[in-house]
């Protein structure tokens, strides 16, 4: 048989043994892929969601997510992390936890638009029982952002790399810290109010051992981290976020301004009028004349 032939026969096999491997390797459900919002939900119900996520007995009202997408923690996390919306995730969150019942606003709308434009038009059938009166409200508006932060800023690996070179050298470079904070608002739809905010945070240390060294020679063998650490590490801290607003909301007492809200406030500043409070009008006073009559002397 010919050595070219024998080459390309051996390099064929590789790849197939290689490839068998990797689908026999293959785990649907594997925990170490999972991030902290976890499971699923069908209605009221959730399934192997996070034991840690805060829950209610009963919703306390619609929620729809709102992202912004021209932010810049959106750009970062699309451009530089390659991260998709956090719609999903948070929708996801809301739903297990029962606190709010999800109403979308986002690209599903879109759907729901186009079925009743081909309601209007007369292409659906009859039966379709698409009217009108039929979408529900959103009471409250949910909208993340995101705060990153840099790999490795100081920490341990700083502490490791002051011992010199060598193996101290080595473990400062493959070690790594990957955080997260994150911001959550509740905006009452019907007044523009906000009525509840919260922040949470995650960390994650990577232990890429020989990682500084050699670089990509041992490929992900080891490393701590997945392709999608900071994913995992933003799901973490929304987790957190969403966890905090449930507490805040559990326990929410209105803010009562005196005078009514929006009616000018209490805090005066130079050159403005003070407000005050109306009073009716005091009835005008007449001004009575006595006319005195002159008699004339005949």
């Amino acid at each position: 048989m010919d050595n070219k032939l024998k080459k390309v026969l051996v390099v064929t096999s590789v790849v197939l043994a290689t490839g068998l491997v990797g689908c026999a390797e293959m785990k649907v459900g594997d925990s170490g892929a999972k991030t902290t919002a976890t499971g699923s939900a069908g209605g009221s119900n959730a399934q192997n969601a996070n034991a840690q996520l805060e829950k209610c007995d009963k919703p306390l009202g619609t929620m729809a997510v709102v992202e912004d997408q021209n932010a810049a923690w959106y750009g970062q996390l699309s451009g530089q992390y390659k991260l998709g919306s956090t719609v999903p995730v948070l929708k996801l969150l809301i739903q297990q936890s029962n606190c709010f019942m999800v109403v979308d606003r986002g690209a599903a709308m879109q759907v729901m638009e186009g079925e009743r434009n081909l309601r209007d038009s007369g292409e659906l059938r009859q039966t379709s029982n698409f009217k009108k009166g039929q979408m529900v409200a959103a009471d409250y508006a949910l909208s993340p952002s995101i705060t990153f932060s840099n790999n490795d800023a100081g920490g341990v690996g700083g502490a490791l790399g002051h011992f010199g070179g060598g193996w101290a050298a080595l473990l400062a470079g493959g070690l790594k810290f990957k955080e997260a904070s994150t911001l959550l608002t509740v905006v009452d739809n019907r007044s523009s109010v906000q009525v509840a905010a919260a922040e949470g945070s995650a960390k994650n240390t990577d232990f890429n051992l020989f990682g500084g060294a050699f670089g990509g020679a041992l490929g992900g063998a080891g490393g701590g981290y997945s392709n999608t650490a900071e994913g995992k590490v933003i799901v973490a801290a929304f987790t957190d976020s969403y966890n905090n607003i449930v507490r805040a909301v559990k326990s929410y007492k209105p803010q009562i301004i005196e005078g009514g809200a929006g009616t000018g406030g209490h805090l005066n500043v130079q050159g403005e009028a003070t407000p005050v409070t109306e009073s009716a009008p005091q009835a005008a006073t007449k001004k009575t004349t006595t006319k005195t009559k002159k008699k004339k002397t005949q």
